[in-house]
């Protein structure tokens, strides 16, 4: 064959394409599923979740007795959430929410996958039967009326509703500013909302025949978690004012309970807050106000300086605890029949959630979940009720709570790749001004003296608990704490003044943040307690974190280069300075903008000397880009190393599973190029 032949039959020839690079080992624990968003159908023993699995997020459904299945079919790492999941009541039929952001619902839609044609928030209904599914429209907060006929949502300032049966939607109303959760009245007239506006809140009331909108006692202030009696007769709510700036700590009182009567739309306060602990309103992370088959309103109130549920009569009158101890209530929710308070608290052990219930009308709490198992969240389905749970070595999944109060898994779930995670010890010392420091103690293998790192969680109103933690973001951080711990690094976890977990005086400790970063004490401390170990080399000390982590993390290397060597910011806050608070007067505004000066990181730059990576995706809607820009900047006038990740798109807490990969796979890279384990 001619040698012209032959090049051509090579040049046709397809070339086989290399082979992808096995995943690394960060790569496959990331990859692992991941259980949240969970509910249960009202008169079913049927539940729904959303699984995460390598950022591919799908609908899982499972009834009990059944396996769990997937509903949906989604294949890729499109940065495309599910969630606002709800069941009609007899589980017939589920509406969710894929597109948008959960956190910022109104806001335009991310699109960290780059897709060509910018992806929408979609309300989807799904018919369980036959799997029939159609996008209900544009929007989020779906809520199917009572009788399931019709589903409402609301986008952008407007409220939607379309027939369950087929049929194009219909725009009810529209309002100025955002709505909350969407609740139809018993009788299915009415929608009731909370409508956020620019500095204020109000309760919106909307009469479906005849479209019209009330607001209920509009005011100057906040009026949140609205709900509807029993009956529908009545409508209750929160009503808080956020305090001054530079007002006494014992001032206000701040939030009160209100009530308003549908008959004749009359108002009045039922109770209010006194002075003294809990005089400023504190939520949980889930519903505050409930209206029980009692006749009580349900609340939570720091009023014994620990998050508790109280109730107090919708008539009026002296509130009652529900739940007392040293311990926080972190979400709280009633049963169907209005009867039962179901809560998650720290109760026993405060590295470690339980889910308990109780009688309202009296009676002893019990847990209703024994064994190892973090549990948290629980959905109730009929009779039956299921929570998230997690451990050292199962991120998060779906348990069914069994009679006898044990706990099984509603969907299998491959643990394999966490199998030799540790368990954390419980440490505590002292920061220099005396204050306890909690923390969590990871301990490496093998003998000698290891690199160490603190990680720093963010919020700062967050708590890391003795395993995987239920929120994505933090079980995300607790397989790179462990990989770093595989690999030879000892790692501390530090949950220092200004976060959860340990009542209200350590969350609203004094001088946090911009008041002064008195928590940064507990991190100079955690850099001590670990230099002064035998088994810790004290030149190989690094801090890691995100959010209000990376704050923290930026801060130690600007004001102790000299006790840790390097460390990675991710989204970090770098110069805290704001407009000054209204309502001082202007030599007070000057002194709270240098204390908030003083506070952040850019304020010791001329001191900073250690290495540091800086993460950030540039659609972040809680910490500007901007912020990492400036630092980057600042470094690089001074000559002081630093490398950078940029991730476009992405948000705070990253969307898509490769972002994940690659932030942290950089950041396993950096840490190893410059403390050098088994160095």
């Amino acid at each position: 064959m001619r040698p012209t032949v032959l090049l051509l039959l090579a040049l046709l020839t397809p070339i086989a394409a290399p082979a992808a690079p096995p995943p690394s080992t960060i790569a496959r624990a990331l990859a692992m599923p991941t259980a949240n968003n969970l509910v249960g159908a009202a008169n079913r023993r049927r539940f729904a979740w959303v699984e995460n699995r390598a950022g591919v997020r799908n609908l899982w459904l499972a009834d009990v007795g059944t396996p769990g299945r997937a509903l949906t079919t989604y294949t890729q790492d499109d940065g495309l959430d599910l969630y606002d999941l709800a069941f009609d009541p007899d589980g017939s039929h589920i509406v969710y929410v894929r597109g948008g952001d959960p956190e910022y619902p109104d806001a335009a839609a991310p699109n960290p996958g780059h897709l060509a044609t910018p992806p929408r928030q979609e309300v989807h209904l799904r018919t369980i039967a036959d799997g029939t599914e159609r996008v209900l429209g544009t929007g989020h907060a779906p809520a199917f009326s009572p009788t399931a006929d019709r589903v409402a949502w609301t986008a952008d300032g407007t409220l939607w509703i379309a027939p369950v049966a087929g049929g194009d939607p219909v725009k009810l109303a529209t309002f100025d500013g955002s709505a909350g959760p969407l609740a139809w009245s018993p009788d299915g007239t009415r929608l009731l909302f909370q409508n956020d506006r620019s500095g204020h809140a109000v309760t919106a009331l909307f009469d479906v025949p005849s479209k019209t909108m009330r607001y209920l006692d509009p005011a100057l202030g906040y009026d949140v978690e609205p709900v509807f009696s029993p009956d529908g007769t009545r409508v209750a709510f929160i009503r808080f004012t956020p305090p001054p700036a530079a007002a006494p700590v014992a001032s206000g009182p701040y939030w009160s309970i209100r009530v308003v009567d549908l008959r004749d739309f009359t108002a009045r306060q039922v109770w209010a807050a006194p002075s003294g602990p809990g005089n400023r309103y504190g939520g949980t992370r889930g519903r505050n106000l409930y209206w029980a088959a009692t006749g009580d309103l349900i609340f939570p109130w720091e009023r014994t300086g620990w998050m508790q549920v109280y109730a107090v009569p919708a008539t009026g009158g002296a509130p009652r605890a529900l739940t007392t101890g040293d311990f926080e209530v972190e979400d709280f929710q009633i049963d169907r029949a209005k009867r039962d308070l179901l809560y998650t608290a720290n109760a026993g052990d405060l590295e470690r959630r339980r889910v308990w219930r109780r009688p309202i009308a009296g009676g002893t709490a019990r847990p209703i979940a024994t064994g190892p198992a973090i549990v948290a969240y629980p959905a109730l389905a009929g009779d039956a009720v299921a929570t998230i749970a997690a451990d050292a070595t199962h991120p998060a999944y779906v348990a069914l709570v069994n009679k006898a109060g044990t706990t099984s898994p509603l969907s299998a779930q491959d643990a394999t790749p966490a199998a030799r995670y540790v368990v954390p010890k419980v440490v505590q010392f002292r920061a220099d001004d005396g204050a306890p420091v909690h923390a969590l103690y990871f301990r490496a293998p093998g003998t000698g003296r290891r690199p160490a790192l603190i990680f720093l969680h963010g919020g700062p109103r967050r708590q890391m608990l003795l395993g995987f933690h239920p929120s994505r973001y933090y079980s995300n951080a607790w397989i790179l704490n462990q990989t770093m711990v595989a690999k030879g690094y000892d790692v501390l976890v530090v949950n220092y003044r200004g976060g959860t977990g340990y009542g209200l005086a350590f969350r609203d400790a004094p001088g946090t943040g911009r008041d002064g970063a008195s928590e940064y004490r507990d991190v100079r401390a955690a850099g001590t307690f670990l230099a002064a170990r035998a088994d810790v080399d004290p030149r190989r000390i690094a801090l890691w974190g995100g959010s209000w982590g990376g704050y923290l993390t930026a801060l130690g290397l600007a004001r102790d280069s000299a006790l840790f060597a390097t460390g990675v910011d991710l989204h970090g806050v770098h110069d805290l300075t704001r407009a000054p608070s209204p309502g001082l007067t202007p030599a007070a505004q000057d002194a709270a903008r240098l204390l908030q000066w003083q506070s952040s990181p850019v304020s010791s730059i001329d001191s900073w000397r250690a290495p540091v990576l800086l993460i950030h995706g540039d659609d972040d809607r809680n910490v500007a880009v901007s912020q990492s820009f400036l630092l980057a900047a600042m470094l690089k006038a001074r000559g002081i190393p630093y490398e950078d990740m940029l991730l476009p798109d992405e948000r705070h807490s990253f969307i898509r599973h490769d972002s994940w990969v690659r932030a942290y796979e950089a950041t396993i890279d950096f840490l190893d190029r410059h403390l050098k384990p088994g160095g």
